[in-house]
């Protein structure tokens, strides 16, 4: 065991190189004057390779059962675990121990779990001022230079880091966890985070009471009584509920509901098992042609399936009792809130002052309203204010706009008269070019123009006098 522990801190811890060895399983307790530097190097280097040990589960468990992940049991057996052929056991060990039971990186069971104040509240004393002088002057460790503190000491570094694992994982579903949710018993709270908080292993009881205790007290994430857990509901400590600041009887009862619910259900799926076996060995026992084994299957499978009736019915009579429990709570959180909101109501009336004082104040409100409306026309009449006369107004608007008109139109006319001069010279260019067009027709043309101008000049002028002659014919 000691050569594959060692290995584990070679492979996995980077201050255990193979180069550094030496100096840590050397009696480097002188350093502390001489080179203090290299002194807290190794100091630091050996206390991070127990934390992880122990959160490994590789350490040796002494008397128990199962290997702690939060606690550490120092004694010969840890030191033999560590031995190694090439460089023995590591001389200094006792001295890292000390270091980390002075600085509270380890700190031993019985205190941890007796302790009434949070671990990270460290009162100064005579005696602890007298236990620091000591330890920097060296004499502790004079006194002790050969000593291996023996006992369990909690490792904080591990607690701190599985603490932190149930943070998020509360975090993450605390939105959608009611009061019944977060309400477990220590067992139920076992079984349901015990693989959930440490890489997948399991926590030993001495893990799960540690964890409990420090969750409780020094991080106040949950309440814990020593029977029933209570997650602790950022949203009801922010609306100070009454029920949600400690461990209530009713607490109680839905955690010892929830872990018998979890019990019967997992019974019910060692008995569907169970009846799954039986039916295989039914067949079995009938293409063997064995009647007897085949009755006696039949039988048994008959009596777990009543069994497992009756449990699927209790268990659906729990989940009824479940969820009216639930529904209950709800409806005292909801009582709770409108109470709440009524008295915030009742205090904004107050500080309204009634339907009277709110009529007075709009009456006032009105009163110096108009006060300044009849200023404003005093103001106006004195400074000799012109009316404008609106119809002159438009009138003069219109003439604008029509003039603005006009011009659009006179430009769109010249325009389009200078295209169809332009088209026009097009295609005068056009014949000319191809020689349709002589001097000759053209003053013939000309000339045929200027006799149909005089004939049709003639032709009105006759007319004209046609028109005035005829009233006079008339009358004869």
């Amino acid at each position: 065991m000691s050569q594959s522990l060692l290995d584990y801190l070679v492979e996995n811890e980077p201050a255990f190189r193979k180069a550094r060895l030496p100096a840590l399983y050397s009696d480097f307790q002188t350093q502390r004057t001489l080179n203090p530097d290299g002194y807290q190097a190794n100091v630091s280097a050996w206390r991070k390779a127990l934390a992880h040990i122990a959160r490994s589960g590789l350490a040796p468990a002494g008397r128990a059962a199962a290997p702690n992940l939060f606690v550490l049991h120092s004694d010969e057996q840890l030191l033999r675990a560590l031995e190694s052929k090439q460089y023995g056991r590591p001389l200094a060990l006792g001295a890292v121990i000390r270091e980390a039971l002075a600085a509270k990186d380890l700190i031993p069971l019985r205190e941890f779990l007796d302790a009434k104040d949070s671990i990270y509240h460290r009162p100064w004393s005579v005696w602890n001022l007298a236990a620091w002088t000591m330890k920097q002057l060296g004499v502790a460790d004079i006194l002790k230079k050969d000593s291996l503190p023996s006992g369990q000491f909690v490792v904080v570094a591990n607690v701190e880091e599985a603490s932190k694992t149930f943070s998020d994982l509360n975090a993450a579903n605390e939105p959608a966890q009611s009061r019944f949710e977060r309400t477990f018993s220590k067992a139920h709270f076992h079984r349901t985070f015990n693989d959930q908080l440490v890489d997948g292993k399991h926590l030993s009881e001495t893990d799960l009471e540690v964890l409990l205790r420090f969750l409780s007290r020094d991080k106040s994430s949950i309440f814990y009584d020593g029977i029933t857990v209570k997650i602790k509901s950022t949203q009801s400590s922010n609306n100070n509920l009454q029920d949600d600041q400690q461990i209530t009887p009713e607490d109680t009862s839905i955690a010892q509901l929830k872990e018998l619910l979890a019990s019967l259900t997992h019974q019910t799926a060692l008995l569907a098992h169970r009846i799954e076996h039986l039916t295989d060995q039914t067949k079995q026992a009938v293409s063997k042609n064995n009647r007897v084994a085949a009755l006696a299957a039949l039988r048994s499978k008959k009596l777990v399936e009543s069994t497992l009736a009756r449990r699927f019915d209790t268990v659906h009579q729990l989940e009824q009792v479940a969820a009216q429990i639930e529904q209950a709570a709800d409806n005292v959180q909801l009582v709770k809130v409108m109470e709440s909101s009524s008295a915030a109501l009742q205090s904004l009336q107050a500080q309204v002052g009634g339907v009277e004082r709110v009529e007075e104040v709009v009456d006032k409100l009105r009163e110096q309203m108009a006060a300044v409306d009849e200023v404003g026309s005093i103001l106006a009449e004195s400074a000799g204010t012109v009316v404008l006369d609106e119809r002159e107004i438009d009138d003069e608007l219109a003439a604008m706009e029509g003039e603005e008109r006009r011009k659009v139109e006179e430009v769109e006319r010249e325009r389009k008269e200078a295209e169809e001069r332009k088209e026009a010279e097009e295609v005068r260019a056009k014949l000319e070019a191809a020689g349709e067009v002589s001097v000759a027709v053209k003053g013939k043309d000309e000339g045929q123009l200027a006799g149909e101008k005089e004939m049709r000049a003639a032709e009105d002028l006759m007319s004209r006098m046609s028109l005035t002659e005829t009233p006079d014919r008339q009358a004869t």
